[in-house]
């Protein structure tokens, strides 16, 4: 059988951009189900890191999908920071988007581990 992720990887970054059209069609098929699951974080972490070129919204999304993920219990555990880091440094930098990932999980966690506190800190100052 072939490997989804693989095969819908390849046909998203065919042209090496991720427009629009395709970003609505992901999202569909994300939130189907209603349900995040960390899987499908990960697929559009590996996507949006692949990809050279992607509209504003894809990332919008795959921030969103990424909080829908962590706080899916209303806390953010040591697992999940460590998760999370290994997530904002892919690309060898830190951007404004994934700082502000960063304080919207803080913002709506319940509770956060001592190991997210200094990841925020480290990161979002």
């Amino acid at each position: 059988m072939a490997d989804w992720k693989k095969l819908a990887k390849d046909l998203l970054l065919a042209d090496g951009y991720i427009e629009r059209k395709e970003t609505e069609l992901v999202r569909r098929a994300i939130l189907a189900d209603g349900v995040v699951s960390k899987s499908e974080a990960e697929f559009l972490i590996e996507l949006r890191r692949d990809a050279p070129k992607a509209v504003a919204e894809f990332h919008a999304f795959v921030m969103d999908v990424v909080k829908k993920a962590v706080l899916a219990d209303g806390a953010v555990s040591a697992a999940e920071a460590a998760w999370l880091e290994k997530f904002i440094t892919a690309d060898g930098k830190v951007d404004d988007v994934e700082k502000q990932l960063l304080r919207d999980l803080k913002a709506g966690a319940k509770s956060t581990s001592p190991e997210f506190e200094a990841l925020l800190k480290k990161y979002a100052g």
